[in-house]
């Protein structure tokens, strides 16, 4: 584990260079591995029709918005910054991951200011969340470590994956209901973070490559998504890992979300599919997007139970809506655009085009 106090930039940052590979810095941390056991026994989960997605706390789940009173806002950051991830933060603003500078910035959206915070040399960050203090955490594949920001103290905390790991080419993280920090590698891993005691757990997933989105249901119980493995992978409470398979062979299963039943959406990268996986029946729907040559990316379900699945083949953000089996598209204000994950807060729903150095926020329309 590392600490340090970060150093913040507001002006512009320097293009990335297409193709290069960051350095991992030469940082020791606490952590070890351990085998993991593979099932494809399904497990049933008790519903919970009205909890956070993202808290693991109890909360009445939204009226939607209607759909004729929101609208896309843009936000422009810094020139190659390369947005990758988006997650609202607590004082109102909106934390993303600067994949093309290294950097963890923060978006004003009341006055469009940014910030940026150094993560270090060779830093190439892929998600951010949040946790419930208002500590960032971050999956930097470049230095090979989870980093945290603590933005009450300025300090950035990192810890760095085993030596035996490294390239472990980090994705994104999620908090399960006893606060551990999950994680997935593309090259093959699948990890643990202690928050408060800095040990990290690492281990091969099923199937090798491709563990990419992970997420928490209500009751804390993480899934993950394969994309080179096209599988949806469950951990269990004992540690296992069961493989569940969607409908569609070789789908490219992407990044998941769960809705306040527990049920979990999956975003389909090659088939441009939306899927929900039913824990409490152990069934499947599929539904195609929109469009001729859809590409979902990135899946994420509001307080109202409304998903959202960006479309790279549509330059689009759909909102589906599973009462009414209907989708209804939001074109992107740049092409391309490439939005590669969604998050959002009541009333919000946020993504960051990576290819134009642009946030989005799709939301009630203002005045």
């Amino acid at each position: 584990m590392l600490v340090f106090t970060a150093c913040t930039d507001t002006s512009q940052v320097a293009e990335e260079t297409p193709g290069t590979t960051p350095s991992t810095a030469p940082i020791t941390s606490p952590g070890g591995t351990r085998s993991i056991r593979t099932t494809t026994t399904t497990i049933t989960l008790d519903p919970a029709p009205t909890t956070s997605t993202t808290t693991g706390t109890t909360s009445p789940v939204a009226e939607p918005i209607p759909v004729d009173e929101l609208e896309v806002v843009a936000f422009p950051v810094p020139s190659g910054s390369r947005p990758h991830d988006v997650a609202p933060a607590v004082d109102g603003g909106v934390w993303y991951t600067a994949q093309g500078s290294g950097d963890l910035g923060w978006l004003n959206p009341a006055s469009g200011e940014t910030r940026h915070i150094d993560l270090g040399a060779g830093s190439r960050p892929h998600g951010v969340i949040v946790d419930g203090n208002g500590v960032a955490w971050i999956t930097d594949g470049g230095r090979n470590s989870i980093i945290s920001f603590d933005p009450d103290t300025d300090e950035v905390t990192e810890f760095a994956l085993p030596d035996e790991r490294a390239n472990a080419n980090l994705n994104t993280a999620a908090f399960d209901g006893s606060g551990e920090l999950w994680f997935t590698g593309q090259n093959g891993v699948l990890g643990v973070l202690d928050p408060a005691t800095g040990e990290i757990e690492v281990f091969d997933s099923p199937r090798g490559p491709g563990p990419y989105g992970i997420a928490a249901t209500p009751l804390g119980t993480i899934y993950f998504a394969s994309l080179a493995g096209s599988y949806v992978g469950l951990v269990g409470d004992d540690g296992s890992i069961t493989v569940l398979e969607p409908p569609t062979p070789a789908q490219g299963a992407r990044r998941v979300w769960s809705d306040s039943h527990g049920a979990i959406w999956v975003s389909e990268w090659n088939s441009g599919q939306l899927s929900r996986y039913d824990p409490n029946t152990e069934t499947w729907e599929t539904w195609s997007l929109p469009g001729a040559a859809p590409q979902a990316y990135a899946v994420y379900v509001d307080d109202s139970d409304i998903v959202w699945v960006s479309d790279f083949g549509g330059n689009a953000i759909h909102r589906f809506d599973s009462e009414s089996d209907s989708f209804h598209t939001f074109e992107l204000p740049n092409n391309p655009s490439n939005v590669r994950q969604i998050l959002g807060r009541p009333g919000e729903v946020w993504g960051a085009e990576s290819a134009a150095d642009t946030l989005v926020v799709i939301r009630r329309i203002s005045g």
